[in-house]
């Protein structure tokens, strides 16, 4: 498998620097930032677009960002490591270096910050929703390419001459000793959310889907995200060795409850009459403030 034309040999050091020896900087982890930042940046220029107050933009990261990391860490030590972290709790946070983030808890974090973060500003939770899919689209791919710089979350073996053959061990008992060609399962999500990305800017910018139809690029970026890792999971290998007995693995069961509520919530929003808006984008009514009447100066 290893002679076919496109097979890339990849033996790619995870860590971006170090210093000393118990501290490094790992690629992952700036993926990670590059993804925080930009969502950050974009969240901000649709908050400025649609004229929302700046405190708005200011406060995403605590709803958002600290919510998406606890999440994805939560997740992964209950979906994928239950039995050593529901009895050790604390180790949740002093096993951090060693690696765990799950993307199903990512998203189950951000939904409940958003809707925190909704709540504080006065602003309808879908339309909070709608907009920072963009960026989790986007964020998601350079999370995967995280993912491939760190060798993990492979691919299972494969005859296609685009395959990878993943010389490190990382982390340690990842199945990958056999040095064979398998499918770069990391590229393969990350070209899916770009792709999602793209659509999701076009009925932004282009057909104002946000505001016309609220709910729709929800749930179309749910179906771009879940739909594509629910039909990926079936070319990658199993992270636990407890998903080796079960028809469909964690990943897939966890995508299967967000896939439905994507048709539900594009259903919804499509037989819903269009809503129609005006040529500039405006922002939605945050606070009704009290209107003073205006009086005429009486001339004397």
């Amino acid at each position: 498998m290893i002679n076919q034309l496109l097979t890339i040999y990849w033996d790619f050091d995870p860590v971006f620097f170090r210093i000393g020896e118990n501290f490094d900087i790992r690629y992952y982890g700036l993926m990670w930032a590059l993804a925080i930042g930009l969502a950050a940046w974009m969240f901000d220029r649709f908050v400025k677009r649609e004229g929302l107050p700046e405190k708005v933009s200011e406060s995403i990261f605590y709803f958002g960002t600290l919510a998406t990391i606890i999440g994805s860490r939560v997740g992964h030590c209950i979906f994928y490591e239950p039995d050593k972290y529901l009895a050790e709790p604390l180790r949740i946070l002093t096993d951090i270096r060693d690696g765990g983030m799950a993307s199903h808890g990512a998203a189950i974090g951000l939904l409940i910050g958003l809707w925190l973060f909704s709540r504080r500003n006065k602003l309808p939770y879908l339309w909070s929703l709608d907009r920072i899919m963009i960026a989790v689209a986007i964020g998601g791919a350079f999370v995967r390419l995280g993912n491939l710089f760190n060798s993990e979350i492979i691919g299972a073996p494969t005859d296609m001459p685009w395959g990878f053959v993943f010389a490190r061990l990382y982390p340690v008992g990842t199945p990958v000793a056999e040095m064979i060609a398998r499918h770069p399962a990391q590229i393969y999500e990350a070209l899916c959310y770009v792709i999602t990305f793209l659509i999701l800017i076009y009925l932004y910018y282009k057909r104002d889907m946000a505001r016309r139809r609220p709910g729709l690029m929800f749930g179309v970026g749910l179906i771009g995200i879940f739909l594509t890792r629910f039909l990926i999971e079936f070319v990658k290998e199993n992270q636990e060795a407890f998903e080796q007995s079960m028809t469909l693995n964690m990943g897939q069961w966890l995508s299967v409850p967000f896939i439905i509520a994507a048709f539900v919530l594009i259903w919804s929003a499509m037989r819903k009459p269009v809503i129609e808006t005006k040529t500039e984008p405006s922002a939605p009514k945050v606070a009704a403030s009290p209107k003073t009447k205006k009086t005429k100066k009486k001339k004397w």
